[in-house]
């Protein structure tokens, strides 16, 4: 499984921002290559780092790599957003650190046969996790014209959306579309030539959109971001990269509102909700990668990367 690398996204900048603690417990919600969990690891003495990744591929290969650091950590095999029982079942009731890494990686866009790629022919399949039941086929070929529409706007902020939509309702009743390179057909298809004209690939963004659909990332990152505050000691942080404007939104409101205190109108002389902030933000203003990271790595572009402390 070694074929399995991904390029690390703004790994300096989340090392540095997670203050690792050489005895600390470390969860790395979204293992992939295990980039950022290698550094993590190697930064550990008597620590533990967590290891969690829905992709069974990405498991195996980062178990590889991580190999060298013995026991000092532990695989799991789950959705981030499940963290909270993953660390249940291991009994740690406290971590001193989060690490998400939030949408698709390199070696999952890469493997034509997993149907993420709008560059090569595959069954239209998309799961992170082979074992979930819903793939972009049965969304596809079985949604509803306005749940298309909804997602190719919401998720890949695809401005023809109602065209692309309204094309492959039309060329299921034909016959089952079963490919992504028949969806990239019937995408071109529907575009104008003005937009086929557009440096980006025609069907990225309702690529995206499928795939976030299929794997629930938007639904995820909202759950995870409920539980990831609680299970941190005090003095540990979370730290999450996002790759989508939607994302971000989430993540952002998630640490603002947990950095709020009292929530009492200002005309009330006392407070009476009681409420005190959980977290300070350390990053007011995303981190974003710097020219020599995009030179290196063109994906990176669109990573932002926000933190925040335990109170």
């Amino acid at each position: 499984m070694s074929e399995f690398h991904h390029v690390s996204v703004l790994l300096e900048e989340c090392i540095e921002g997670l203050n690792i603690k050489p005895d600390g417990i470390y969860v790395d919600g979204t293992l992939g290559g295990a980039g950022h969990s290698s550094r993590i690891a190697a930064k550990l003495t008597t620590g533990t780092l967590i290891g969690i990744d829905r992709d069974p591929v990405a498991l195996t290969a980062a178990g590889e790599r991580l190999a060298p650091f013995g026991d000092r950590v532990r695989l799991v095999h789950s959705n981030f957003c499940e963290m909270d029982t993953a660390l249940q079942n291991l009994g740690i009731d406290g971590v001193d650190g989060i690490l998400l890494d939030l949408g698709v990686s390199s070696p999952q866009l890469d493997d034509g046969q997993r149907g993420f790629s709008y560059m090569a022919d595959a069954p239209l399949d998309m799961r992170m996790n082979g074992e979930d039941s819903l793939d972009a086929k049965q969304i596809v070929n079985q949604w509803s014209y306005e749940e298309l529409k909804r997602i190719l706007y919401d998720y890949g902020e695809e401005r023809f959306a109602p065209r692309i939509a309204a094309a492959i309702c039309k060329r299921r009743e034909e016959k089952e579309i079963e490919t992504t390179l028949e969806l990239v057909d019937i995408i071109r298809g529907a575009m104008p030539a003005s937009a086929l004209r557009e440096k980006q690939h025609p069907a990225k963004r309702s690529f995206q959109a499928i795939r976030i659909a299929v794997n629930d990332e938007l639904g995820s990152v909202e759950r995870v971001m409920k539980k990831a505050i609680p299970l941190l000691n005090k003095g540990g942080r979370l730290a999450v990269i996002t790759f989508h404007s939607l994302e971000d939104r989430i993540v952002k409101n998630a640490m603002a509102e947990a950095a709020k205190g009292c929530t009492c109108p200002r005309e009330f002389p006392v407070c009476v909700c009681g409420k005190t902030p959980q977290v300070k933000l350390i990053t007011r203003k995303p981190i974003v990668s710097g020219p020599e990271e995009l030179e290196r790595n063109p994906r990176a572009r669109s990573a932002k990367l926000r933190i925040c402390e335990k109170l």
